[in-house]
């Protein structure tokens, strides 16, 4: 019997590769996302995927999510925690509601969900992958919020790892670098992707396959040993000290 992989945010991006992957490694791929118009597109991208329209903002989500698996599938191997948004702005500018769209999504819906699909996981010994950002290992302007959800989500994954292994359930997590996805594409200047270029030492953008591949890998049993870790996906961006092109020259 195929195993089975939940995958949230998977309408486009990093979630909608992810989800290929899966698919392409003999999974059967549930796919959510709370954009119904893009999902059931994306849905036609992937061999034998289900669509599933969530908003795991919503505090009811996690257990219709939950019982919906439960009914149709029994039980659950993979939980791929990829989704979430982005407010960018000034501390000064960030009100209570920006910051709580944020959480809700990022990290409270991460939680919420992780927590009532944890009698699915104990039943195969199932994994977890968390999708972070490079935003929660390194500070950045006008990212206050989202940089702090994710620094969040990197500890949450450890407390899942510590607390959920001794039932066999895996956690671990993701941090991607800047990442080569149309949004990414569509607002960043060539100023910026010039400056992410020289930051960055393999002197580009990832690509939404190469995050995948990192999570499927993770997600799978080759890491069968591997629970707790933080794994910066970003062509050595983080690892990256003081940089400065004349210092290289």
């Amino acid at each position: 019997m195929s195993k089975i992989a939940l995958i949230t945010g998977a309408a486009r991006g990093i979630g909608l590769a992810t989800a290929k992957k899966f698919a392409a490694q003999g999974y059967r791929v549930l796919m959510l996302d709370r954009d119904d118009t893009e999902l059931e597109k994306a849905q036609k991208e992937v061999s034998g995927a289900t669509a599933l329209h969530f908003d795991i903002s919503s505090t009811s989500a996690a257990h219709e999510i939950a019982e919906t698996i439960e009914k149709s599938h029994g039980s659950l191997d993979t939980l791929i925690n990829n989704a979430g948004v982005a407010e960018f702005g000034r501390i000064e500018t960030c009100d209570p509601d920006s910051w709580r769209r944020v959480m809700e999504t990022n990290l409270d819906g991460m939680f919420f969900l992780s927590q009532a699909l944890v009698p699915s996981l104990k039943k195969t010994k199932g994994s977890i992958v968390n999708i972070a950002s490079i935003s929660g290992l390194r500070a950045s302007t006008l990212r206050v919020a989202y940089g702090t959800s994710k620094a969040a989500v990197m500890q949450l994954s450890k407390q899942q790892a510590v607390e959920l292994g001794e039932f066999g359930i895996r956690v671990n997590c993701v941090a991607p670098g800047p990442v080569r996805t149309k949004l990414a594409m569509a607002v960043h200047t060539q100023d910026i992707i010039d400056a992410y270029h020289d930051a960055i030492p393999l002197n580009r953008y990832g690509l939404e396959e190469e995050i995948a591949n990192a999570i499927y890998f993770l997600a799978c049993d080759q890491a069968s040993y591997i629970t707790g870790q933080v794994l910066a996906v970003d062509g050595g961006f983080e690892a990256t000290g003081v940089g400065l092109p004349a210092l290289r020259s």
